[in-house]
């Protein structure tokens, strides 16, 4: 069996690390499985994309197609472009594509129209916001896909009601969290750790993303103003990303609490949140590892993707106004046992870092 893994994006290269190890292991036991990796170039700033294959140990990609930046269409359709020469001379049965990024969308219709069979890890999650690029490409991509692994019995549901055949769909567990238990023994504090005088528990790390939290430059100020003043005293750690930091440009904000530091690799970054006191984010994935490690997490989103995480794990959603947000927060701070409830809280079924083993069990025998 030969399989074209894709990944683009940062959250990419941390779920196809444990599905490479997987096959690896296969290989070692005498399976006749072979992959080819193909790095789209979605994500190309070294913090964003090559520290992630360095600290993962991901081999390097057999390909880079050096897509980079675009609007929605121009990166899709350069995506597509040179994908479909990367199938042409590299022929695979299968195309393995992991999570929701332009990437996943783009080369899964590709392959499909090369007749090639495509699997998709993380497959049937949805938020129900169609505003969001992430689900339109999910949507797409589910709509073209073969084999279908899913993170949790409700996005195998979600595929049921789509109308997939069962037997396509394997509840396989959640491959981030494969990463994560197998690096935990190996993460490590930032270089400004000493310098910001952190320890564990005295912090909170703040990421922002998302367009309509980031694109905007005076909402942006006045939501960064918001978590300032509402911080409890305790220091905020935001790993800023290029481009919000260019929307802010020179801005002088005047922030007591939030200190600004580049985007973390992998590593660094896993122990900010283990060692923190909470986390404030706009991401889906960051619920997940929160949710393992037993810290509170409060995501400025109206919807999920990941509803274990809120129903089980230690999630919850605040929407996306500043002021929802001090309210649950300010109510967190002001209750003695959160953090406590929140380290007891539940790890979802199968997110047990086997992940990957049980997808490479169930494609050897397709």
């Amino acid at each position: 069996m030969k399989i074209t893994i894709v990944a683009g994006a940062r959250p990419n290269f941390i779920k196809i690390a444990p599905i490479i190890k997987a096959i690896e292991k296969k290989q070692n036991e005498g399976a006749t499985i072979f992959y080819r990796l193909v790095h789209t170039g979605q994500h190309y700033d070294k913090n964003l994309s090559d520290t992630f294959f360095e600290e993962l140990n991901i081999p390097k990609p057999n390909s880079n197609l050096e897509v980079k930046s675009g609007s929605q269409a121009e990166q899709t359709g350069a995506i597509m472009v040179a994908f479909e020469k990367e199938l042409q001379q590299n022929h695979c049965d299968l195309v393995l594509v992991v999570g929701d990024v332009n990437s996943t969308m783009a080369c899964a219709i590709v392959a499909k129209k090369q007749n090639i069979k495509v699997a998709h890890v993380e497959a049937g999650i949805r938020s129900g916001d169609m505003t969001m690029p992430e689900e339109i490409n999910r949507i797409v991509t589910d709509s073209i896909t073969d084999y279908f692994f899913t993170t949790s019995t409700s996005a195998s549901e979600n595929l049921l009601k789509y109308g997939v055949d069962a037997s396509n769909i394997h509840f396989v567990g959640n491959v981030m969290i494969d990463t994560l238990y197998q690096n935990l023994d190996r993460i490590f504090e930032p270089v400004f750790w000493n310098e910001f005088q952190l320890a564990t528990g005295n912090y909170i790390i703040l990421t922002l993303h998302r367009p309509s939290n980031v694109d905007e430059e005076q909402s942006l100020i006045q939501l960064l103003q918001g978590i300032d003043a509402m911080a409890g005293g305790k220091k905020v750690i935001f790993p800023i990303h290029p481009r919000t930091k260019a929307i802010l440009g020179e801005t002088n904000l005047k922030l007591k609490n939030i200190l600004f530091v580049e985007p973390q690799g992998y590593l660094n970054f896993m122990y900010l949140i283990k060692n923190s006191f909470a986390v404030i984010t706009d991401s889906g994935g960051i619920s997940e590892e929160t949710t393992v490690m037993g810290i509170p997490c409060f995501t400025m989103r109206n919807n999920t993707e990941r509803p274990e995480t809120q129903s089980i794990g230690t999630n919850t959603l605040v929407g996306t106004s500043i002021e929802n947000l001090k309210k649950l927060f300010g109510e967190f701070l002001n209750t003695d046992n959160n953090r406590e409830k929140a380290r007891k809280a539940g790890i979802p079924e199968l997110w047990d870092g086997k992940a990957s083993e049980r997808i490479i069990e169930i494609l050897l025998q397709k």
